[in-house]
């Protein structure tokens, strides 16, 4: 039996990270933390005479997206969906992986569990260098802190036990591809530092404050950057920037305190699901 089937997965604004390179895509990933948004990807997929992956509606490649409907032996439309800027730092090829990995699988009757979908879409991101942890992030929603890299059932998770709103300012892209094809070995030590804080103080103002330090000592901050995040901290907030782009996401009304025109979204509470549309 196939049909049509959709899925949601929540934007993931990641605030520091390392670096865990292994002998397989599954167990390669990263460590760190971040906060998944109610701002999201919907993805569609249907059976089709070939593959097709569109975002807002116009054809476009995602190579993630390409191993999963490969993995799966299927062959579909893929139709995604977003209001989040595209590679701003907001996890929306990691989303449209995971979420073309879920709705194939309704779509077609599969028989995968979800740890298993993860896994495939995981490695779709690690193979096609465009992230190490948003995918498990992601499934796991909240404010989700990834303490052993890698898919299930390798990686290991815990959380930040927090809600609320979130607001964003996106200045443009950047390439992560181009960062993790560079030296991480620097990022990663400043990474691994903002872990071990957090997990001695797992508060989301903690997870903020260890993002923005992770960022000032990896020498991943630009100017423009630098300069948003520099008046929210002034005006008493607090924000820092999102891995990787050049976008300043901030706690509460941080950003709007500050006098920038910021887009507000939440935390969301939940993992990415199937949806009934």
């Amino acid at each position: 039996m196939t049909g049509e089937a959709a899925a949601f997965v929540p934007g993931h604004v990641t605030g520091f990270f390392s670096v865990h390179q292994a002998g397989t895509p599954a167990k390669t990933g990263s460590r760190g933390a971040g906060v998944t948004l109610t701002d999201g990807v919907t993805v569609r997929v249907a059976p089709a005479d070939e593959r097709t992956v569109t975002l807002n509606g116009t054809e476009t490649a995602v190579p993630a997206v390409e191993h999963v409907l490969e993995a799966l032996d299927v062959t579909a439309s893929v139709a995604a969906s977003t209001d989040l800027p595209v590679g701003a730092g907001f996890g929306v090829s990691g989303g449209m992986a995971l979420g073309a990995a879920l709705a194939a699988n309704g779509a077609f009757g599969g028989d995968r569990s979800e740890n298993e979908l993860v896994r495939l879409a995981h490695e779709g991101e690690v193979t096609a260098g465009t992230g190490l942890g948003d995918v498990v992030a992601q499934a796991r929603g909240g404010v989700p802190i990834r303490l052993d890299p890698g898919a299930p059932p390798h990686g290991q998770l815990d959380g930040v036990p927090a809600t609320g709103r979130i607001e964003y300012v996106s200045l443009g892209e950047l390439s992560t591809a181009d960062v993790l094809a560079g030296s991480t070995a620097r990022l990663s030590t400043a990474g691994v530092q903002a872990l071990d804080a957090l997990r001695e103080r797992p508060t989301i103002e903690e997870f903020v404050r260890r993002s923005r330090r992770f960022a000032q000592r990896a020498d991943l901050l630009t100017p423009e950057v630098e300069g948003i995040v520099t008046d929210v901290v002034e005006a008493g907030g607090e924000a820092s920037m999102a891995m990787l782009g050049h976008t300043v996401f901030a706690l509460g009304r941080g950003l709007s305190d500050a006098g920038y025109d910021a887009t507000a979204t939440r935390v969301h509470d939940a993992g990415a699901s199937l949806t009934e549309e």
